[in-house]
């Protein structure tokens, strides 16, 4: 989908996934700001969107899903994993119930994917499963003393919503703070292989008080007597070069691969950034090389999380 804003002045086209929609109006930097004060908009409208209908719709979701749907309020924005048999994350997506549907948001050409396995798993609920990526278009406002949450834009009114919204401000800002909170974007900052508890996706996705789902299992495992394999971490990369690693780029240590890079970006106060998914051994205090670049390490998801509910197994 290509976005109308990007006839905006000053707009230039992201790439990759994320073409369709501006990476930036002019300075980045400026936007991060605006974005900070809770003044500005963000053109999402690349990303799919899908909507389940029906009376059921949220104890359905509720069976299938990391998520605690029953009862539900509407507006409510909440996010949800579909899980593999093993506990690996294989969808994810933000949404919000009006009282009649359930509409959400997922990455990039996702949504097709999504639809065919709920449609696969719809046996006799009284539901409807459908992508209407080319009728809503997403967007992302701060509000102040808020969470900032998304707005649902027909897409035929998507210049109407900008002139209402304030500033426009680009995926590259956007990106820039979701890295720094350490929030992971699936597909950028996941793998085939990634559980939720390496993450950080227990609590706001992964609800541990509900019944069973596909891929529970694996995560009340690790979550209550072991430590995930691998751990988000947040990358403070050296700023001397002007470029920033490709996702996907090994990270080393020593000479050997102890992880691998996800999304980056230059924040407006701390620098070139990054989310890195790295073994769970791996000193806190470690350097890392990411593709030639010296890079310091923070905590997102800390290596011993799960110790702190081990049972007294004596």
């Amino acid at each position: 989908m290509t976005s109308p804003l990007l006839g905006l002045p000053g707009a230039v086209g992201g790439d990759g996934i994320d073409a369709g929609v501006a990476a930036h109006y002019g300075s980045f930097n400026g936007e991060q700001r605006v974005l900070e004060a809770a003044d500005g908009f963000v053109d999402l409208s690349h990303r799919d969107v899908v909507r389940i209908s029906g009376p059921d719709r949220l104890t359905w979701l509720h069976s299938l899903t990391t998520q605690y749907f029953e009862g539900l309020a509407a507006g409510v924005w909440t996010e949800a994993l579909i899980l593999s048999p093993q506990g690996h994350v294989e969808h994810a997506f933000a949404g919000v119930d009006d009282g009649e549907a359930f509409t959400a948001h997922t990455e990039p050409g996702l949504a097709a994917p999504l639809v065919e396995f709920l449609d696969r798993m719809r046996f006799m609920m009284r539901v409807e499963v459908a992508d209407v990526t080319d009728e809503v278009a997403i967007a992302w406002r701060p509000r102040d003393g808020a969470d900032a949450p998304y707005d649902l834009v027909p897409r035929d009114r998507l210049e109407a919503y900008a002139a209402a919204a304030g500033q426009p401000c680009g995926l590259w800002a956007f990106e820039a703070l979701r890295i720094a909170r350490g929030e992971p974007r699936l597909g950028l900052d996941t793998d085939h292989r990634t559980i939720p508890n390496e993450v950080g996706w227990i609590g706001p996705a992964v609800h541990l008080d509900k019944g069973c789902y596909r891929g529970q299992e694996t995560v009340a495992r690790v979550h209550t007597l072991g430590r995930p394999p691998r751990r988000l971490t947040l990358l403070h990369l050296d700023g001397t070069e002007n470029r920033l690693p490709l996702v996907g780029t090994d990270l080393l240590l020593d000479g050997r691969t102890v992880g691998r890079v996800g999304s980056s970006a230059r924040h407006y106060e701390l620098g070139p950034i990054g989310l890195a998914l790295v073994k769970r051994n791996v000193p806190l205090d470690a350097t890392l090389d990411a593709g030639g670049m010296p890079a310091a390490q923070e905590i997102v998801v800390d290596p011993e999380v799960g110790l702190h509910v081990r049972p007294n197994l004596r």
